[in-house]
């Protein structure tokens, strides 16, 4: 297998994944109750996956990503959360744009600042958990 044979399988593997999880999901929907029961199941996992994001937050790690994972799997069955993710991306990408228009030293700062700011979360949790 050749190179680019081997990344268009890489590639393969996801779709497959997606297509298979939305024939569970279409399985599950077509039961009776099946549709409810689906947004019941995707709301009460979302919400956990949110909440374990939103612990995680004051202590070293993936806190923020882990909330917009739970924010995208709500997104999957309500409007509003697609919209707050659209709006929470468009905002990352227009300061990711701000700060790659700044002077280099501009730049220093900020990824100074966001240590910082990880430094002192991280010894907060260290004193708190004590």
């Amino acid at each position: 297998m050749g190179g680019s044979e081997a990344a268009d399988a890489e590639g393969a593997k996801p779709r497959r994944a997606v297509a298979r999880a939305g024939a569970v999901r279409d399985r599950i929907r077509a039961l009776p109750g099946g549709r409810l029961a689906w947004r019941i199941g995707i709301t009460v996992v979302g919400v956990a996956v949110i909440a374990g994001g939103i612990i995680l937050l004051p202590l070293p790690g993936p806190g923020w990503l882990i909330i917009f994972a739970g924010l995208g799997l709500l997104g999957t069955e309500y409007r509003w959360a697609k919209r707050l993710l659209r709006w929470v991306r468009r905002q990352l990408r227009r300061w990711t744009a701000w700060v790659a228009q700044q002077p280099r030293w501009v730049q220093a700062l900020v990824g100074l600042a966001g240590m910082l700011l990880l430094a002192a979360i991280a010894a907060a949790a260290w004193f708190a958990y004590r």
